[in-house]
């Protein structure tokens, strides 16, 4: 179906009037803090992620959807009967908050013209959109075409949550999510975590390390690390004003600060992880602990975002440069452990590039385990879905509708032919995975525009 600016007008009116409804809606559901838990019977991914489900599709059938619980994995909302046309694809579930926050990570907060809590853009917000945006849509009674919404609980570890699902239902083939950002995100890159160790043999070192901790999320650099040494005074580390600097009973904590950011988008932080080890590495300890904070600063450079020292850095036309990020490293007096995320190209492998990063680590002496290989996605912008999104998006903003290539991974990465739509608008950081994620009032209408302007345009 065509859309023309008559209905446009309308779906404005009704999104913008169900604002304050989406607002208090979402409130409600930061107030979850659906962050991955324990396991328990009929709570795969514990209490929180199955209770934000429960209420998300309790809201839904209050709104007058068919829903159905997929055994607290996922849950669908439909439109009609039959299968499928569309596809909607959003996630409850969220990261830790982490630290650094001017607001409560739990509590949708209202300041200066946004809306903060963790959540508000990845991907409650944009769930709340999308409900509205439907209902919206329905209420036009231009909805021809079955419309299925689909909300699930793992996104932000694995994604498991959609092989469950898909092996009770089938995703629709015209799928999009609002987990990325406009106009539409086509190309994602391939994903590589993994995991290094080395454990060094017990002696009784006169300078030493006690205890080095640095992040606590996979995908994120991290902004906080700190390690506690002994057996130097304060006047042969010379910390400057780089870092902070606490005098313990029987050691010394040093603290380095930096910035957060994606993993997809490094360049954007400052690694206060790689920052300490560069440090560390430029004191003499007395055992092994001095070759291999040297060994560290040789394959995880500060600064470095394109993985050169690592033996992996590549690039393409379509999606540029490769990224790595050193997020997480734990050591306990004794054993090393850590875990970094790679973003690689398309036009690349995840072997190749694993194999190459296995043989850098394991030639410093880590012991090296891969805990996940994902490989690039890639959609057909000149498809009729895609092109439909992209003239909703140009009626909508007055703006050029592009493809754009992502180093993040969205929520469609392993569905073939999915997409993401939104809900970031270009060229704005909306703090995800960071502290003070926000969303802004006015977006959200947008947003839940996008949605029914999508679904008639498609569906209708």
């Amino acid at each position: 179906m065509k859309l023309n600016k008559n209905i446009m007008e309308i779906l404005h009116r009704k999104c913008t009037d169900y604002y304050f409804d989406m607002e208090q809606f979402l409130k409600e559901l930061i107030a979850i803090p659906s962050v991955m838990g324990k396991s328990k019977i009929n709570m795969p991914y514990g209490e929180n992620s199955a209770k934000v489900l429960d209420v998300f599709l309790k809201k839904a059938a209050e709104l007058g959807f068919k829903t159905k619980n997929i055994d607290n994995y996922a849950g669908t909302i439909d439109i009609g009967e039959g299968k499928p046309e569309l596809g909607i694809l959003c996630h409850l579930d969220v990261v830790d908050a982490g630290i650094g926050w001017n607001h409560p990570p739990f509590e949708l907060t209202k300041s200066d013209g946004k809306l903060y809590g963790r959540g508000t853009t990845d991907d409650k917000g944009p769930a709340v959109s999308v409900l509205y945006g439907l209902k919206a849509a329905e209420e036009t009674g231009l909805i021809k075409k079955p419309v299925r919404f689909i909300v699930g609980c793992n996104e932000e570890n694995g994604s498991d949550d959609l092989e469950y699902y898909c092996k009770k239902e089938a995703l629709p083939e015209k799928l999009y999510t609002p987990d990325g950002q406009y106009p539409v995100i086509n190309i994602e890159k391939g994903m590589i975590r993994g995991k290094f160790s080395k454990k060094l043999a017990e002696n009784s070192p006169k300078k030493y390390i006690l205890k080095i901790h640095g992040g606590d999320t996979v995908n994120a650099v991290p902004s906080e690390a700190f390690a506690e040494i002994c057996g130097f005074s304060e006047d042969e580390i010379n910390i400057g004003n780089d870092f902070l600097y606490e005098d313990l009973k029987n050691s010394i904590k040093i603290i380095s600060k930096g910035v957060s950011a994606h993993a997809s988008t490094p360049e954007n932080g400052k690694n206060a992880l790689t920052k300490l080890i560069k440090f560390l590495s430029h004191l003499d300890f007395d055992n092994q602990i001095s070759d291999t904070l040297k060994s560290l600063f040789e394959v995880f450079p500060y600064g470095e975002t394109n993985g050169e020292h690592a033996g992996v850095k590549c690039s393409d036309d379509k999606s540029g440069a490769l990224t790595l990020v050193l997020s997480v490293l734990e050591f306990d007096g004794t054993n090393f452990e850590g875990i970094f995320d790679i973003r690689f190209p398309v036009s690349f492998k995840s072997d190749e590039i694993n194999s190459k990063i296995q043989k850098t680590l394991q030639s410093h002496g880590f012991d090296y385990e891969c805990i996940l290989a994902s490989e690039p996605h890639y959609v057909d912008e000149n498809s009729d879905f895609v092109q439909s999104l992209l003239k909703v998006y140009e009626n909508l903003t007055g703006e050029k509708g592009k493809c754009i290539a992502i180093g993040g991974g969205t929520y469609v990465h392993n569905t073939p032919g999915g997409v993401a739509f939104g809900a970031e608008m270009p060229g704005k950081e909306y703090n995800i995975h960071c502290a003070d994620e926000y969303t802004i009032p006015e977006e959200m209408i947008l947003n839940a525009e996008m949605t029914a302007n999508a679904v008639i345009e498609i569906c209708g």
